[in-house]
């Protein structure tokens, strides 16, 4: 009897190799660790295995490149034991994938073949950016969260508006957002004081624990972006980002999550400057239905900021602005000009009228609701079916949605002719995890 134990035992550890040797290269994985020195200076390659254990720093002055079809796999753990990718201040990111071989970010368990399920959230940390430019904190530095206070690397900040932490282009980061603490998860793909000279083109950000991506302040801006499935909000901005967005696919599907985009201004002071006054353009943001929580958008703390040519569909609340005795908060934002909600389709949001969309919050009086509630029209905002199925994953509407455009500021931003995040090209197709459900 006990032989044949001993013999089922060996036969068990050998099939679980077998399946591990199934996606991790056998002989040529290499398991990445940081005694305090970072990555260094360093190519990782397609044609070896990285498992990064702990968090992983690329220390000031130092460049990761990541050749395109990388796969890095991160350990599981919670708390201290968490894992994370993170580039200090100062420190660079090459990360180039292509459509056909995008470079994929993942759990441990992971062999991409449906071992780990495509709504499984919370298996590490995530990809944290760290830069120079500015942020509207006290000081002008700030610990990231998510990072331990004790971590020095974990401070950024700066005055630098047109820093450069390097690229990210074709990256699909899955399955993150392990918790640190005390309620304190990480973000799928957090950019912190990031500056306008980082290249972020063709993120996926999918089955996060916390929020899709989180952006504290800088002056980054972002193109062709892909939150779904995640736990809080699919973008957060703050602590007075002012870059730009353009291309940016959101989708609740049917977990809870909170706001499609939480638009916020600073933490201490919380009227700090600068504000954070972004501009957003073709936007497609899909929330989970009428018994979600959150909202469209939810403008708070002073944030303000252009959101045009966008589509927002099925959310029990539309778009909400703050409210308070301070005069710059996100209405008086919107009396001055800095806050515009301008020629976007609204489809199944709220009780699809214009005053149950543009809604107030806090200290308001019914004639500061009714004027806001009126500027749903005079901003050539618009009610209607953007003929998209996202349902079955499908996010390319039947025929361009055209109607009145806000003009583009140039010179960042693509030209198009269309609303939301899709005119003809699906270009999400292939290199992202939610165009293959």
């Amino acid at each position: 009897m006990k032989n044949r134990i001993i013999i089922f035992l060996l036969l068990a550890v050998t099939v679980f190799a077998c399946r591990k040797s199934d996606y991790l290269l056998e002989g040529n994985s290499e398991t990445i660790t940081d005694n305090g020195l970072g990555t260094g200076t360093v190519t990782w390659t397609k044609d070896k295995e990285y498992v990064l254990e702990g968090f992983i720093f690329v220390n000031d002055g130092q460049v990761l490149t990541i050749e395109q079809g990388t796969v890095i796999r991160f350990k599981s753990g919670q708390a201290e034991n968490a894992s994370a990718l993170i580039v200090a201040r100062g420190g660079k990111i090459i990360a180039e994938g292509t459509e056909s071989e995008p470079i994929i970010f993942t759990s441990e368990n992971d062999d991409l073949k449906g071992s780990v399920a495509r709504d499984i959230r919370g298996q590490w940390g995530g990809l944290i950016i760290l830069g120079n430019a500015p942020i509207n904190l006290s000081g002008g530095e700030a610990s990231i969260e998510g990072i331990p206070l004790a971590e020095p690397r974990g401070l950024y900040g700066g005055i630098d508006e047109n820093d450069n932490s390097g690229i990210l282009k074709y990256i699909s980061i899955r399955h993150g957002g392990t918790n640190i603490g005390d309620g304190n998860e990480i973000n799928g793909l957090t950019l912190g004081g990031v500056g306008n000279q980082t290249q972020i083109d063709y993120v996926e950000v999918i089955s996060n624990e916390d929020d899709g991506v989180e952006i504290f302040g800088g002056t980054v801006s972002l193109k062709h972006m892909v939150v779904s499935g995640c736990g809080d909000d699919l973008f957060d901005y703050d602590l007075g980002w002012s870059g730009n967005g353009q291309f940016w696919l959101g989708v609740q599907e049917d977990l809870p999550g909170d706001n499609l985009i939480e638009a916020g201004g600073g933490v201490d002071p919380i009227y700090g400057i600068p504000n954070s006054l972004p501009n957003l353009f073709n936007l497609t943001l899909v929330g989970s239905g009428k018994s979600s929580t959150g909202t469209c958008i939810s403008f708070e703390k002073n944030a303000g900021g252009t959101i045009a040519n966008s589509v927002f569909v099925n959310k029990d609340k539309g778009i909400s602005i703050e409210v308070t005795d301070q005069q710059h908060d996100s209405y008086n934002q919107w009396k001055n000009g800095k806050l515009s909600i301008k020629t976007n389709l609204f489809y199944d949001v709220a009780s699809s009228t214009p005053e149950s969309i543009f809604k107030l919050s806090g200290l308001y009086s019914p004639e500061m609701a009714n004027e806001w509630a009126a500027a749903f029209n005079t901003s050539k905002n618009e009610i209607g079916d953007p003929k998209i199925n996202s349902a079955s994953g499908d996010f390319v509407p039947e025929e361009k949605i055209k109607g009145d455009l806000l003009d583009y500021p140039l010179p960042w931003f693509q030209v198009v002719d269309f609303k939301g995040a899709f005119g003809e090209d699906n270009w999400i197709e292939g290199w992202t995890l939610l165009s293959q459900q």
